[in-house]
């Protein structure tokens, strides 16, 4: 069978719409989290955490709970077979406190027992001896207050990353000058799968982790080290994911389970309650921003200046890359000639911060959009046309000095969005359609509407330099007499659709139906995480050039025995099977002192139109509609791309107006979803979308990462609507009802 790129084997292909693999199995409810994992003579894990922000260890006493029945072990660092310390970037976190605690909720002790109520009764018979000490919680003053007690050895400063272009601003260049101040809470990732998986000790003396994770390889250079195993010795598998978002980059209870199977000698399961995984894994890096935009009368952009401060908490976690993010990203889809951006990322007794959707680019988002609202009304002019008139376009140069390759028609997108139709009036008898929805708190009193845009750029895959590539191993091979595709990579499937990608990439190059992809494990090389938009890049193209080599290899044989089917040729010749790497484009590390760099592979655009009506009595906000259009290079699979543009704006409009851990002197308040507010299907209103298809030639089919730009660009747009509306400036996010109700 001659192969054609518009075979997409009877509409499943790249471009079409083709259903889920997991889809029918997750929405019934027979789909397999890790949470449900189970095997005979299993024993349960469960963590002793600490109750202060910061403190020293002064002994821990494990003896009433290894006295209680059930209980096989409980161990403490003093028992880490390996190496004790682990991390992302730095290797700077303890497996288990060591003498110190340095966030509230460090693991300082771990128990296995025979059933999860007991292992949970002995947690709570060790006895530790802690001495509080005082808690760095103000990132600014852990930065710059010299006499602020040091969070880590080396002090509290993860990253500063400069961006120094032209001269040195100043307000004499310009002839319009706006400053701000803003704040971004602590979101987090809120996914529904907690924490969770399963440890089972091997015969040759190894184990092997079925883990809800992002990233299986460098769990397993991280996890292996602890054990005193070598890697090979360390086998993932992936198991169901109920949700990640950038959560699970860091470890939780990998080593942990791994620590008590080995002692043991057992499988050992480790499920986290809801609030336990609150403190369980990283969140969004809190920020607090100052900015400064200098314009012409006309509006255009001549400078501008900005101090980023993002809170990294205990641990370093992907900080590095959360601050070089923000740096580089700083001001936005814009052209400036003039830029000073300092970026700092802080250690402090806070909850570690790490991956979260957008990752450094969301607080920035925030803060240059509403400099670009308060420059519109100075300039007295439209803030759709502020937009237009500085936006970015093919061969515009980034901050940090990187030529725009690829088109990014933000000029054109802006104004398409501005011609949308925007909904009907807020008159409606209707309750639920108005803030405060069914719980009726008005009648329509005291409403009014606004209306406000946003426009966000995010970088897709890793930058600055990373070794970013993924591997894929592609077999066709008759079964049942029929040809059959398998697919095996170790990408995680998290809920974004990759399991349905590969197998349409497969589809669309082989032409063959029947389509397996075999579950992720670290068996087969690194795929790298999931995350950064980057899985239908590079895992995409791995397996897009797996299945050309594969290919390749049939149309040899098809050359060397014509007349044959392909079922006829697999049958005499046997399977055929390739294994690929695919890496994108080298990036570079931004110079520490100017930012200057081309650290980004793919930039990717999206903008937003939001429409609000709020109570201003009341402080409480209804979005009536949100309104989309993204560049996305190359449309895959449209209603899966909807839904992650869907999915990216509501955790944009959670951020903007109800999502915050909630930390008061390094305490988490409110580690629950009773009080961690997330968005339902009341909260997230009707939404109107354009997706353009702009290809990106260095990328597989021209495609550009989608999952994260939503997330940028809704925020502000709809806490600029709440300004239109209520006429406050809100400088802080989420906007609470307190900030609209009790303003001054």
């Amino acid at each position: 069978m001659t192969h054609t790129a518009s075979s997409q084997s009877q509409g499943q292909g790249v471009g079409t719409s083709a259903p889920r693999p997991d889809g029918k199995l997750k929405v019934t409810g027979e789909f397999a989290y890790s949470s449900d994992l189970y095997l005979a003579h299993m024993v349960w894990g469960a963590t002793l955490r600490s109750p202060h922000p910061s403190a020293w260890i002064r002994s821990i006493d494990v003896g009433a709970a290894l006295a209680m029945p059930g209980v096989h072990a409980v161990l403490t660092h003093e028992d880490v077979p390996g190496e004790r310390f682990y991390g992302l970037d730095h290797k700077d976190q303890p497996v288990l406190a060591i003498d110190q605690v340095r966030y509230q909720g460090e693991p300082v002790a771990i128990v296995a027992a025979d059933h999860p109520e007991t292992a949970r009764r002995a947690v709570a018979a060790i006895v530790v001896e802690y001495e509080p000490r005082e808690a760095v919680t103000d990132a600014r003053r852990a930065l710059f207050d010299p006499e602020c007690p040091r969070v880590q050895p080396a002090g509290n400063l993860v990253r500063h990353q400069p961006v120094r272009v032209g001269r040195a601003p100043s307000a004499e260049m310009a002839d319009i000058v706006v400053t701000g101040e803003y704040e971004v809470g602590m979101q987090d990732q809120a996914f529904l799968g907690p924490e969770s998986g399963l440890a089972v000790p091997a015969e040759d003396g190894g184990l092997d982790l079925f883990v809800a994770t992002q990233w299986l390889h460098v769990d397993q250079d991280q996890i292996a080290p602890c054990l005193a195993l070598p890697k090979e010795m360390v086998r993932l598998t992936l198991a169901g994911v109920g949700g990640a978002f950038g959560a699970r980059e860091d470890l939780s209870m990998q080593i942990h389970a791994g620590m008590l199977a080995l002692r043991t000698g057992r499988p050992v399961k480790m499920v986290y309650g809801r609030e336990e995984s609150f403190f369980g894994h990283v969140h969004r890096h809190p920020a607090r921003m100052r900015y400064e935009h200098g314009a012409t009368r006309e509006g255009k952009l001549v400078y501008v200046k900005a101090e980023i401060v993002l809170d990294g908490g205990a641990y370093c976690s992907s900080s590095l890359a959360v601050v070089g993010n923000a740096a580089s990203l700083g001001v936005g889809p814009y052209e400036v000639d003039h830029i000073e951006i300092d970026a700092y990322g802080a250690y402090t007794n806070n909850p570690p911060c790490g991956a979260m959707r957008g990752f450094g680019a969301v607080q920035a988002c925030y803060a240059y959009e509403s400099q670009m609202d308060k420059l519109a009304d100075a300039c007295g002019l439209d803030p759709v046309e502020i937009r237009v008139r500085n936006a970015v376009s093919q061969g515009s140069r980034l901050a940090t000095g990187q030529i725009i390759e690829s088109p990014a028609p933000l000029a054109g997108m802006l104004r398409e969005l501005a011609a949308m139709p925007l909904p009907g009036s807020s008159c409606s008898p209707d309750l639920r359609s108005l803030p405060g929805g069914v719980a009726q708190t008005t009648h329509g009193e005291g409403v009014r509407r606004g209306v406000g845009y946003g426009v966000g750029i995010k970088n897709i895959c890793f930058s600055e330099g990373f070794d970013d590539y993924s591997t894929a191993k592609v077999k066709v091979e008759l079964l049942g007499g029929e040809p059959h595709v398998l697919v095996h990579t170790a990408a995680a499937e998290v809920g974004q659709g990759l399991l349905m990608v590969q197998t349409q990439i497969a589809r669309t190059e082989l032409g063959i139906e029947r389509v397996t992809v075999a579950p992720a494990d670290t068996s087969v090389g690194s795929a790298g995480s999931s995350s950064a938009s980057r899985q239908s890049y590079v895992t995409g193209g791995a397996v897009k050039a797996a299945c050309e080599a594969v290919r390749e290899r049939l149309d040899k044989l098809r050359a060397e025995r014509p007349g044959l089917t392909l079922a006829e040729l697999l049958e005499s010749s046997g399977p055929v099977e390739e294994v690929r790497e695919f890496r994108h484009r080298p990036t570079y590390p931004m110079d520490p002192v100017t930012g200057q760099g081309d650290s980004h592979t793919q930039l990717a655009l999206c903008v937003h139109r939001a429409v609000v009506d709020v109570d201003v009595d009341l402080g409480l906000v209804k979005v009536v509609e949100l309104a989309a259009v993204q560049d996305v290079g190359k449309i895959l699979n449209p209603m899966a791309l909807e839904g992650q543009i869907h999915g990216g704006s509501a955790q944009g409009l959670g951020l903007a107006l109800m999502e915050e851990i909630q930390v008061r002197d390094g305490k988490v308040l409110n580690p629950s979803f009773t009080d961690y507010l997330i968005p339902t299907i009341l909260d997230m209103p009707p939404m109107r979308l354009s997706i353009l298809e702009n290809p990106d030639p260095d990328a597989p089919y021209g495609l550009r990462g989608a999952g994260e730009p939503p997330t940028l660009s809704s925020t502000p747009a709809i806490a600029a609507a709440v300004r239109a509306a209520t006429g406050l400036p809100l400088p802080r996010i989420p906007i609470r009802p307190h900030d609209i109700a009790l303003a001054d």
